[in-house]
């Protein structure tokens, strides 16, 4: 390429991320460009039939930050985006085919995309060989280790992260094996964002409740589909949310389930609500949860381990509640799930909805008084821990600060966010002793202890 005018593309997939987008370039926080391309991915698994982030409300208004909005998944259909890479042969051909299509002629390509490990971001990481890179957070991944080992002839042309600073004075590990550098993305900036869509006119037929008080507003995240949880798991941890919110003594409270889940995910809330002599609004339209803190202005948000609660507390102020972390991290496999660490550190951070095994805990609570009753003393050690533990080979040169960690750190509290066998596996403290770590894979002692057994069930 002859180096002259810049075009730069940006592949978004939800309007969190394309508001993340909006306030880093309204920031100043990338470089000029003489033109600017906002490529829409559609992840569901029917795109076809599945509206995509351009018809959310508020898209409209993030959609001026750009020259020009493209839609991905028509380039590639009837390929879907999370699934289609290209054959390492055919890239000359696919940059020369998007160029065309695109009149992008002889610019030179900047991108800017989330979740780099996989496709489509990878994908179009691969069709423009030349491009330099700037990876953007979504969410709380970004605290996390690097999904896979990525291919060096990627991860050494990504210049930065970019992220919202979630939890204050935590650097992300996303990437840092290739030791990119992290950069939040001023919080006034995305406030400014949020601001302009809660301002906008009703869209969509919207209109947000107006209840007497300040409501709890509960957030449903549709983990059954990420194979989290069952179902019917997922509908009682809803239900435990509307205890927990009563019997914090909210009588107002407003649901708001994921855009993709089924609209029966929240009857058990709402017949719990009814029972229990509170009100509960569902909210249908996609909207950023982040919109409604500025419309509601809720006197609670209470969830599970949503991203929208370390907002709401980061960058709104409102008090947060977390159900149903503590048996998601017991139950949550395998353990290099890349939810690992936005589970962690709203355990750690966010004080339980309800005690466990008091009113409102319904089963799904952690432990009420250990983790989320304050920061560890150590946040960065215990995500830098857990992040190494799950990516041990990719974070290699962090297996000293986990052992150091472990060994000054591992006691009742934070021994939830460990398998022991993983530990031992790796060779960290806190795992079964070394000369001990036969016992298990015994066969003489598999035998004695089945011999015991059936002796125990003669007895009983």
């Amino acid at each position: 390429m002859n180096g002259g005018r810049v075009t730069q593309l940006f592949l978004a997939s939800t309007l969190y991320g394309t508001a993340t987008l909006a306030a880093a370039l309204d920031a100043g926080a990338l470089p000029a460009a003489g033109r600017r391309i906002l490529l829409t991915s559609n992840h569901s698994p029917a795109p076809e039939v599945t509206p995509g982030i351009e018809a959310m409300p508020g898209f409209a208004a993030l959609r001026t930050r750009f020259d020009e909005v493209l839609d991905w998944n028509a380039v590639l259909a009837p390929q879907h985006p999370s699934t289609w890479a290209p054959r390492p042969d055919d890239v000359p051909l696919w940059e020369r085919q998007l160029r065309t299509l695109w009149g992008l002629g002889e610019d030179r390509v900047e991108l800017v995309v989330e979740s780099l490990q996989v496709p489509p971001a990878q994908s179009l990481c691969q069709l423009f060989p030349g491009a330099a890179i700037d990876v953007y957070a979504d969410g709380l991944m970004s605290y996390g280790p690097t999904r896979f080992r990525l291919d060096p002839q990627i991860g050494a042309r990504v210049r930065r992260v970019l992220h919202l600073d979630l939890v204050p004075g935590l650097e992300p590990l996303l990437l840092t094996e290739f030791g990119v550098p992290a950069e939040s993305v001023p919080a006034p900036a995305f406030l400014k964002v949020l601001a302009e869509l809660a301002a906008l006119p009703d869209d969509g037929g919207y209109t947000p409740p107006e209840p007497p008080e300040a409501p709890a507003l509960l957030l449903g995240q549709y983990l059954s589909a990420l194979e989290l949880m069952t179902p019917a798991q997922e509908e009682e941890l809803h239900v435990a949310m509307v205890r927990g919110a009563v019997a914090r003594g909210h009588r107002e409270l407003v649901f708001k389930p994921h855009p993709s889940a089924p609209a029966a995910y929240s009857r058990g809330a709402e017949a719990e609500a009814a029972r229990l002599g509170a009100r509960l609004t569902v909210l249908d339209a996609p909207v950023l949860a982040e919109t409604l803190y500025e419309r509601l202005r809720p006197a609670l948000v209470a969830g599970c381990f949503s991203t929208g609660l370390l907002t709401a507390r980061a960058l709104y102020g409102i008090p947060v509640a977390r159900t149903g972390t503590g048996p998601l991290l017991a139950r949550l496999a395998p353990y290099q799930n890349s939810n690992r660490i936005p589970l962690t550190l709203v355990d750690a951070l966010v004080p339980e909805l309800a005690p466990p095994d008091g009113p409102g805990s319904g089963g799904s609570g952690g432990s009420g008084s250990g983790p989320g009753s304050g920061a560890p003393a150590d946040l960065a050690g215990l995500v830098a821990a857990v992040g190494f533990t799950m990516q041990p080979r990719i974070l290699a040169d962090r297996r000293g600060a986990a052992e150091a960690y472990l060994a000054g750190h591992l006691d009742d509290r934070t021994r939830r966010y460990f398998k022991r066998r993983r530990l031992t596996v790796l060779g960290l403290p806190g795992g079964i002793p070394a000369q001990l770590s036969f016992l298990p894979r015994s066969p003489a002692v598999r035998r004695a202890v089945h011999r015991l057994r059936r002796r125990l069930g003669r007895v009983g």
